[in-house]
């Protein structure tokens, strides 16, 4: 199965998602901003990701530019960061197995298929 993590107000979000439906009826939807996800969850789709948790944030968001633009974190700030301003984290991240992808652009799905 194949989870999206997915921010409908999002249009390269909602790419994502099309893209993924148009291949398969074998996912599930994870709409994160109504679900917030836990630091664990986040270590676990980083470490799937191969990325660091500063990659993983949306740096055009305004709160990014308010509060976090040029400050140095840890990754475990980071994490808590985006544990707590679930905005900031980028999308849509497609999960299949022990793999994962940004799906921006959605064309970069199809490494999962």
């Amino acid at each position: 199965m194949i989870e999206i993590y997915h921010n409908p107000r999002c249009r390269k979000s909602r790419e994502g998602l099309q893209f993924i439906k148009d291949r398969t009826d074998d996912f599930k939807v994870i709409e994160y901003l109504k679900t917030p996800l836990e630091k664990a969850q986040l270590k676990e789709l980083l470490g799937k990701l191969d990325a660091t948790p500063h990659e993983m944030i949306r740096t055009q968001e305004a709160v990014y530019k308010a509060e976090f633009k040029g400050k140095e974190f840890t990754d475990d700030e980071w994490i808590e960061i985006m544990v707590n301003n679930p905005k900031l984290i980028n999308r849509p991240i497609v999960v299949k197995g022990n793999k994962a992808v940004w799906g921006v652009p959605a064309e970069a799905l199809s490494a999962l298929f």
